[in-house]
């Protein structure tokens, strides 16, 4: 009877970084070496993926383990009360991606904000050297996890248990700036702690973004071409997020003001749903069908408690029926960026770019920054 051996470690790391070399995610040796050596695995002897609307455990021990850790999907690592994933190791194909995007220089001093599994800090350690890394992370759990972890691969850069908000001052001024969480707005003392020509790498909305900081420390750069969104930032580490499954009931019974709409776009749509992830980056939005089977839209702004039920009626491909309350019509705010959007030509999120001023005000603008934009509410 032949016997077939599983992959090594080594073998399957060549195969992941051979794979993101050819699918155009590493561009350059140096990250490629550094995907070789850094071993995923020992960042994340636990976790789970979710693949097909299920969840799949896996552990040290379990067989299949070691390949299910150098997929090129996200690996959940830590759960809150709820259930909801507060932590993962980023999808390697993502990673590369923004890497590549900080467009780093030897000597170059980056700081990561969010620790996840320390992962990504031990690529950025062994790019630039651990002295050239600062992490920042909420949570001192994953502050302390992380820092084991890296130490055990032989990487020793500075983790910081506090709000990655507000950056780390006392390293300042740093070259790059790697944002591994959402947040709905660039931070102002993100820029002010960034050398003038430094670049920001973030997740806003569903859109990756690079930022050049510019000399008053305004920042201004386009967004990448793939979408994606984070797990985000918390402020404190038990912070328990808005999640759609306790809002289902409610948005489908509550009563409010009532008004016929035509949609400008269909609102499931890639363009779409960029947009309004950028102009509303804190209101839960989400689709269901009710028991008419009627395709229904859902929004909810924990903020002000406002809400909208967009209720498609039948009696048009884009006719609706709009059920709202609170102090904000959600919709009304949506309604003019997709018809604008709409009236461009439906234009790819690639085309799209971010100005923030010194004082932090946001605009997104299309092709170029003094063509057509759009001033994001703070």
């Amino acid at each position: 009877m032949t016997t077939i051996d599983a992959p090594s470690a080594d073998a399957l790391r060549h195969h992941m970084a051979d794979s993101l070399v050819r699918a155009g995610c590493i561009r350059s040796k140096p990250w490629r070496a550094a995907f070789l050596s850094v071993p995923r695995h020992e960042f994340v002897p636990d976790f789970t993926v979710r693949a097909q609307g299920s969840l799949h455990s896996y552990s040290q021990g379990d067989p299949a383990w070691l390949a299910a850790a150098y997929q090129d999907v996200s690996l959940l690592t830590q759960f809150d009360q709820d259930g909801t994933a507060t932590s993962s190791s980023t999808q390697p194909s993502l990673m590369a991606q923004m890497l590549e995007a900080l467009d780093v220089r030897d000597g170059d001093t980056v700081l990561e904000i969010g620790a996840g599994t320390g992962y990504n800090a031990a690529l950025l350690s062994h790019r630039l050297g651990p002295g050239h890394v600062v992490t920042v992370d909420v949570d001192p759990e994953l502050v302390a996890t992380a820092r084991a972890r890296l130490r055990a691969a032989g990487y020793e850069p500075t983790l910081v248990t506090g709000d990655g908000m507000a950056g780390h001052p006392e390293r300042a001024p740093y070259d790059r700036l790697l944002a591994t969480c959402g947040v709905g707005r660039i931070p102002p003392p993100w820029q002010e702690q960034l050398r003038p020509g430094g670049v920001i790498v973030a997740n806003i909305g569903c859109g990756i973004v690079r930022l050049v900081v510019a000399a008053d420390h305004s920042c201004g750069g386009r967004f990448l071409h793939g979408l994606a969104t984070f797990m985000n930032a918390r402020p404190t580490p038990d912070t328990v997020g808005t999640t759609a499954g306790n809002l289902v009931q409610p948005l489908l019974t509550w009563s409010g003001q009532t008004r016929e709409i035509t949609l400008p776009a269909l609102l499931d749509a890639v363009g779409p749903q960029f947009l309004t992830s950028l102009l509303h980056p804190a209101v839960a939005d989400f689709a269901l069908v009710d028991d008419e089977e009627r395709q229904i839209r859902c929004l909810f702004d924990p903020e002000s408690s406002s809400w909208a039920r967009i209720t498609m009626t039948g009696t048009g491909v884009m006719s609706a029926r709009l059920d709202h309350g609170g102090p904000r019509d959600l919709w009304a705010e949506r309604e003019p960026l997709l018809t604008q959007w709409r009236d461009a030509g439906r234009p790819g999120h690639e085309r799209y770019g971010l100005t923030v001023s010194p004082g932090g005000a946001h605009v997104l603008w299309l092709d170029e920054p003094d063509g057509v934009s759009w001033r994001l509410p703070d």
